[in-house]
């Protein structure tokens, strides 16, 4: 494992100025680079905490920006937040971060997102309005916005890999798709399915092949992986049976969240993904 250094750093969107965790390991030249985006109510520091560090074993640079009072002005047109109410440019921030950490030595052509929850829906924002900035993403407990609920108005389509986290017992993010909310309360629009999202990304990267299914963990919470398959531009779905709005194989989650598949290692899953180890 390689230890990191935690500094916190700032950066100037627009006219605000907005800050975030660096994790940097030792050797910091043409390093790969990691922004982690938090789910709802988290920041930076609890980022850390809710997922055990786990991001930090695979020797990148590790970002974890604050999103503006615990929120990001996200892909969904039915958002309460006040980030979106106050027109934050969370796109723009994003940005900035990156180029930041190319400052710091980071190599700007392996530049990775992970997102949870309403970090998760900011990355689906950030690849249909700037996909060139990176090299891939992994979304967890998130998926793709119904038409009338997708607010990007700039929507490339510039094929990425994408890798997807889902449980089928998560409260918040129906797996079947349907309205997200707050365990029923706060609505947030509807969404698609899981697998549905998967099939979108899939005709996004120009993937015509059928999926692949196969077993994963048959652990208490069994994981199972569909794979469309593609030498640069992969879309994997790892279905989390009875997990909840989790990230596997870091923490258990407040029991309100649902069930947490200890026996899967997510973070490890996702660096191999992006070819971090």
């Amino acid at each position: 494992m390689t230890k990191s250094a935690v500094t916190r750093e700032s950066v100037r969107a627009g006219a605000m100025e907005r800050t975030y965790l660096l994790a940097r390991p030792k050797e910091t030249s043409r390093t790969p680079i990691v922004l982690y985006l938090h789910g709802s109510s988290q920041n930076a520091d609890g980022a850390r905490g809710f997922t055990a560090n786990a991001f930090e074993r695979f020797g990148a640079l590790v970002a974890y920006p604050d999103g503006y009072r615990r929120h990001w002005n996200d892909a969904r047109r039915d958002i309460p937040f006040a980030t979106r109410k106050a027109g934050i440019d969370d796109v723009a921030f994003i940005q900035a971060v990156v180029d930041r950490l190319v400052d710091h030595g980071g190599d700007p052509s392996r530049v990775y997102l992970v997102g949870y929850s309403n970090g998760g829906h900011m990355i689906i924002r950030l690849i249909h309005e700037i996909p060139d900035r990176f090299a891939g993403v992994a979304i967890i407990a998130a998926t793709q916005p119904e038409e009338q609920n997708f607010v990007p108005a700039a929507r490339r389509t510039d094929p990425l890999p994408v890798l997807l986290i889902n449980g089928t017992k998560d409260p918040l993010v129906p797996y079947a798709g349907g309205v997200t909310s707050m365990w029923g309360f706060f609505p947030r629009g509807r969404h698609v399915s899981a697998a549905d999202t998967a099939a979108y990304y899939a005709r996004r990267n120009g993937i015509t092949a059928a999926p692949r299914h196969n077993s994963v963990s048959a652990g208490r919470l069994p994981v199972e992986r569909l794979e469309y398959p593609y030498d640069e531009h992969p879309v994997v779905l790892y279905t989390v049976h009875g997990g909840g709005h989790t990230i596997p194989g870091t923490k258990r989650a407040l029991p309100i969240l649902g069930r947490t598949a200890m026996d899967f290692d997510a973070p490890a899953v996702i660096a191999d993904f992006f070819g971090l180890r």
